[in-house]
């Protein structure tokens, strides 16, 4: 048996590395004769540097940068070589991963760092940037990141308007060029949800509890948002209101294609494209992918839903292992340890576990 490991990030337990190392762990535990192929993977959020990195030849570059709080924070991004690209993880600078559960706040919360990331690219070589926007602790529309490149955004009694998706609900006018840095320059935004930017399936809606928002600061982001939207389009003649995929990020989609006039490409289609996950599918019997939440989003285009729909085209058994699942008949790890907290914090033991009990079943059902 062939075995090919493809997971995403758990998020708030493990990395994708760290996941498809347990999993890769329980099956050689359970059956160490089966050959093991293990493939980390990643959609445009946390990861999605790791997996390009380790496919294609490149340079990391460190930076200094503010996180979604306004905190500086170190930062990487890549370098191509011979292929005047830099490849950005927005997350590096407005992810989550930066704000403890304590300390988010969706009202304030700033992609400024994102900004900061792009700027550092511009060397004056680099002509395609690639963003990876998932993972983020803001919805901004991506205005903080247009500001750090030099944007300025006012309400109507001309003052400058404060950090942060709410102030965006007394939006009046922006001012915005260009900066010539930018010029030829492609950017492209890697993710893989096609949420709209703003109404029940937009960016406040969906993402807005998971970065703390309330259910009132959710409507008032929806609001602000669609105030945005409007001056985008009265302001650049871009329409991003109902632009699928535009929502991604807390709108941080929206804003790359609004300024930058950045074109929106699936960042697993990316992911997939340098890994040869194609061929490494070919090659197996099964593939075991997994996440730490499995819903109904995740067939979405996110990359759990991807690998399990080219596994069955491939006409090859997708297996799940999850955090947690609101699909019948995953394995969670929530099976083994009921409590959510004591599941996360020992998630990679756990995930081990669940990889092996599979593993084991499999084998004995053959």
């Amino acid at each position: 048996m062939r075995v090919l490991v493809a997971p995403q990030e758990f998020k708030g337990s493990l990395s994708a590395d760290e996941a498809a190392a347990a999993i890769a762990r329980g099956i050689r535990r359970a059956r160490p004769r089966w050959e093991v192929d293990v493939l980390p993977l990643a959609d445009g959020g946390p990861g999605f540097l790791d997996a390009i990195r380790r496919s294609v030849e490149s340079n990391v570059v460190g930076s200094v940068v503010h996180d979604a709080l306004g905190r500086k924070v170190g930062a990487r991004s890549l370098r191509l070589r011979g292929q005047a690209t830099a490849v950005i993880e927005a997350a590096q600078a407005n992810g989550l991963l930066h704000v403890a559960p304590a300390e988010r706040d969706a009202l304030a919360a700033d992609s400024f760092g994102v900004g900061e990331l792009i700027a550092g690219a511009l060397d004056g070589r680099t002509k395609r940037i690639v963003v990876g926007v998932g993972g983020s602790a803001t919805t901004d529309g991506g205005v903080g990141m247009a500001r750090a490149l030099g944007a300025r955004f006012f309400d109507a009694d001309g003052e400058e308007l404060p950090p942060g998706g709410g102030p965006l609900a007394r939006l009046s006018r922006m001012v915005w060029q260009k900066p010539a840095a930018l010029e030829g320059v492609e950017v492209v935004v890697a993710c893989d949800v096609r949420n709209p930017l703003t109404g029940p399936d937009g960016a406040a809606a969906v993402y807005g509890p998971q970065k703390g928002a309330t259910p009132g600061q959710v409507q008032l982001l929806d609001q602000a948002l669609e105030r945005f939207a409007a001056v985008v389009r009265d302001s650049l003649g871009v329409d991003i209101a109902d632009m699928p995929g535009a929502g991604a990020a807390g709108g941080l989609a929206a804003g790359l294609v609004a300024f930058l006039g950045a074109r929106v490409e699936s960042g697993f289609e990316i992911v997939a494209d340098v890994t040869g996950f194609d061929a490494r599918l070919a090659l197996a019997d099964v593939v075991v992918t997994g996440e730490g939440s499995y819903d109904g989003q995740s067939g979405e285009g996110k990359t759990t839903g991807q690998v399990l729909a080219r596994a069955a085209a491939a006409g090859k058994l997708g297996v799940v292992l999850a955090g947690r699942s609101s699909v019948p008949h995953v394995r969670t790890l929530l099976d083994l340890e009921p409590d959510e907290e004591t599941a996360m914090a020992r998630a990679a033991g756990l995930l081990e576990e669940l990889a092996a009990r599979w593993a084991a079943e499999t084998a004995a059902a053959q």
